[in-house]
């Protein structure tokens, strides 16, 4: 059974903010005690956090929901309700997240301890104490607390490794990495042996070391998703060295420079970014007969090739008898200080560095929208007017009438006019019904 999980959808929950309270001084001594309602608290966010002791998304295999608590309802005195605990989701390192409403992505967990909100609570209710006024001394209006927001997301996990083993199935990749690092991947004489990612590092004698990750084997047409294909190239993003191992060991002189254009154009095809990065032809099982033949074939193919800027570094080993292994390990660290991040996201024409959702001043927001039933009743929608709706608390009649001035500032009793609502009409929000009055 493959237990690795490179992608997961889940759907996140943040908490309701606490209800504001209507309520009144009432000590024995003070007369005309006033307002004294307090505020509800606010409602816990969904925030998601590296750990660093994660290698895959396998724990949201059973576990795709996630709701947190709501915010404490206010209390009299003043005395504000308690705020919500947010509830904090582990996730590996390497991890993008995206909105699947709106094919966003809003952000990219790739430090240590990096946290992104990816729901936020709602703000507390206010209670009767902020709407007293000369004219109004003793309200009893109260805001019930703000919804939480709502959200369904993708999360697509991307091994970090400085280098990455890339090759035609067969070619040797699981088997250097388990030479070179304490991996111990899957091998075998067939064709798709490494299903997964494998991770290792490689620890030098001169106290340098990186992280070497053996990707699953590429074929023709693996950027349009054809064989293991998208699972392949998402774990390259992040690379920035590239080992491309060619297989020497064939009977076809000619197969060594054939797979070696192909995996370079279905990586070009998949974000042309991946071929800026430095890349060593490893020329791999050279303990064969064929081998020393085969590349030098490949050697007169590659200078032959007039499409080439400039020719590649080609570095010949045996993974089984280890020739030439630490010597590439050598120049593959080289190589390595002196090649700076490359953008992993490139093929993303969108990046965003914090949740755009969650912003207050959100402009694209939708103030209203009215449609009518088949019975003949109008039907109030639209964000910010649901949001008002749930925020009223219907019963007291003086939050009902903010309601409804509310409403006609947004333009509503007008824009129900126009569409040829008349005295009488039932009007209805969510499952609140009412009679409409010039």
């Amino acid at each position: 059974m493959n237990m690795f999980v490179d992608q997961i959808k889940i759907e996140v929950h943040a908490g309701k903010g606490g209800d504001g309270m209507v309520a009144f001084r009432r000590e024995k001594y003070v007369p005309n005690g006033g307002p004294a309602g307090g505020d509800g608290g606010r409602g816990g966010s969904i925030i998601l956090k590296v750990d660093e002791g994660l290698r895959t998304l396998m724990d949201f295999r059973y576990h795709r929901i996630f709701k947190a608590k709501n915010g404490g309802n206010g209390m009299s005195k003043q005395m504000t309700g308690l705020s919500a605990e947010d509830t904090i989701i582990a996730v590996p390192q390497g991890t993008t997240v995206r909105d699947l409403d709106t094919g966003e992505i809003i952000g990219d967990l790739v430090e240590k301890g990096q946290e992104l909100v990816v729901a936020k609570g709602g703000r507390g209710g206010r209670g009767n104490i902020h709407f007293a006024s000369a004219k109004n001394p003793a309200p009893e209006i109260a805001e019930n607390g703000e919804p939480g927001e709502d959200h369904y997301l993708e999360l697509e996990l991307k091994m970090l490794a400085d280098v990455g083993l890339i090759g035609f199935p067969s070619v040797g990749k699981s088997t250097l990495l388990s030479v070179v690092t304490g991996a111990k991947p899957k091998i075998a004489a067939y064709e798709f042996t490494t299903l997964t990612p494998n991770l290792g590092m490689v620890m030098l004698p001169d106290g340098r070391d990186f992280a070497m990750a053996d990707m699953p084997g590429l074929i023709e047409g693996a950027s349009k998703g054809i064989g293991l294909g998208l699972k392949f190239l998402r774990h390259i993003e992040r690379t920035r060295v590239l080992l491309h191992l060619v297989d020497m060991s064939s009977e076809d002189p000619h197969q060594a420079i054939e797979r070696y254009r192909q995996i370079n154009k279905e990586l070009a095809n998949y974000d042309p970014e991946l071929l800026k990065r430095p890349q060593i032809v490893v020329a791999t099982k050279m303990d064969l007969p064929n081998s020393a033949d085969n590349l030098a074939a490949f050697k007169a193919d590659l200078a032959a090739d007039k499409t080439l800027e400039k020719q590649p570094e080609i570095f010949p080993i045996s993974a089984v008898t280890h020739q030439g292994v630490q010597q590439l390990m050598q120049l593959t660290a080289d190589l390595l200080d002196k090649t700076p991040a490359f953008d992993s996201e490139s093929h993303d024409k969108e990046l965003v560095a914090e949740y755009r959702a969650a912003a207050p001043d959100k402009k694209d927001e939708t103030d209203f929208t009215i449609t009518k039933d088949e019975d003949g009743t109008w039907v109030l929608g639209g964000e910010k007017l649901i949001r008002l709706f749930k925020m009223t608390d219907l019963t007291h009649e003086e939050s009902q009438l903010r309601f409804a001035r509310q409403l006609r500032h947004m333009g509503v009793d007008d824009a129900l006019r126009a569409k040829g609502v008349q005295d009488g009409d039932l009007v209805r929000i969510e499952k609140f019904v009412f009679e409409f009055i010039q």
